[in-house]
């Protein structure tokens, strides 16, 4: 199914819930890329993939929705190294980003406990916090 409308911008009830929440260039990223990448690999998870990977460049997750970075590129290990790398992925958190970013999103998620953590800590306790903020928006 189709991401993008005659428009060339997302539909709204099409892409996840997490990007209906966020500003329309998230969506309109995902939606394009999504589309494109069912051209070249078919409808599926790997289409999903593909668009989550080039969302994760410009966008970072907060929360219940996508924020996008102050500067684009790959946000974890697993995006820096592309499709077959070892790396680990952190969820939508930039896990490449400065300490200082890192607990400037934990404190707007008001994680607790966030001054001492190191940075692997706060990256983690980003997802977490992520996660929990997307299920309780899915409940709504």
């Amino acid at each position: 199914m189709p991401k993008t409308g005659k428009n060339g911008h997302a539909i709204g009830d099409e892409i996840p819930s997490t990007l209906q929440r966020s500003d329309k260039k998230a969506q309109d990223t995902f939606a394009k890329t999504y589309d494109s990448a069912v051209e070249e690999y078919g409808d599926g998870e790997r289409a999903a993939r593909t668009a989550y990977a080039a969302l994760k460049h410009t966008h970072e997750k907060v929360g219940d929705h996508w924020e996008a970075k102050d500067e684009s590129g790959p946000s974890d290990a697993k995006a820096a190294g592309g499709r077959g790398s070892g790396g680990d992925t952190a969820g939508g958190v930039n896990a490449n980003a400065t300490k200082e970013h890192l607990y400037g999103v934990a404190s707007e998620l008001d994680i607790s406990g966030r001054s001492k953590m190191t940075k692997e800590e706060l990256v983690d306790a980003i997802q977490k916090a992520n996660e929990k903020e997307t299920r309780r928006a899915r409940e709504r």
